[in-house]
């Protein structure tokens, strides 16, 4: 059935007033961090994460994915999902009560803590922070926008959180719902491996990553810094939270007052490299 919501990994069977092909469908794993994705291209999915760590993970059932398709729960032959803007525009909204049918079906075997997350340009902007805070959690559900957007009604309706990737606009939100779930799914125990590369990388501590090198020594006239290759742990770790500070202060000014602030420092004073 080509309307059926499509699923990567694993597909969760609830119950619902919509037709699925159940010869398809697997048993939700009981436990597993669980990203649900509404969008009108859900042949999208799991596109880039399907592949290397995150998608090795999802074939290893150590999180899952289910897409459903928009359209599926669109009115008439062309299966409509939109309609023009109340008061005049160009564009097209997505409507209300599309959106609150596809998301009562979707929500009703959610378990646990699973935010409902609407991807727009107008939203809180994805952080570190709200990475950790969602791979906490049991899963998330994700709206992807299209169009003009989204009609305001359901979005309070249903409380969405509004999340953006960046201070620009794409043509909707599926490319943010991928970073949002890679950038979550890799914060999930034994998905990358090393846990201490996950501790030590940016913002797990307020700060922008420090430089990083490898072979050969010398590269083009260019050498490693001799503390890196001195085996003094002390003195390397020092060298690497200076420059982590330098960067910090010198590209995002905003990230270093808050670090400042944090840990009772003047964000005015020099970093000492």
């Amino acid at each position: 059935m080509t309307d059926t919501p499509r699923s990567a990994g694993r597909k969760t069977i609830r119950p619902t007033l919509q037709p699925r092909d159940l010869m398809t469908d697997q048993p939700e794993l009981a436990g597993v961090w669980t990203a649900q994705v509404l969008t009108l291209l859900p042949e999208a999915f799991p596109g880039i994460l399907g592949e290397s760590l995150i998608g090795r993970a999802l074939k290893d059932d150590l999180w899952q994915l289910n897409v459903t398709d928009l359209r599926h729960y669109g009115e008439g032959k062309h299966r409509n999902v939109d309609d023009t803007p109340a008061g005049g525009g160009a564009g097209m909204v997505l409507r209300a009560d599309i959106l609150d049918r596809a998301l009562h079906d979707v929500r009703a075997g959610s378990r646990g803590r699973n935010p409902l997350i609407y991807l727009t340009p107008r939203g809180r902007p994805m952080t570190q922070g709200l990475m950790q805070k969602l791979a906490a959690s049991d899963g998330v559900t994700l709206l992807c926008g299209r169009f003009e957007g989204v009609d305001e009604r359901v979005i309070e309706a249903h409380d969405m959180i509004e999340v953006s990737l960046g201070d620009f606009v794409m043509t909707g939100g599926e490319i943010a719902a991928m970073a949002l779930i890679d950038a979550t799914v890799r914060l999930i125990p034994r998905v990358l491996g090393n846990q201490a590369s996950v501790e030590e990388e940016s913002f797990s501590h307020g700060l922008l990553e420090h430089p990083q090198y490898t072979k050969p020594a010398v590269w083009n006239g260019r050498a490693i810094p001799e503390v890196l290759l001195s085996g003094h742990h002390a003195k390397i770790t020092d060298w690497r939270r200076a420059q982590a500070e330098r960067l910090t202060k010198e590209r995002r000014p905003d990230l270093w007052r808050a670090y400042c602030a944090v840990h009772d420092r003047d964000p005015d004073e020099d970093t000492e490299l």
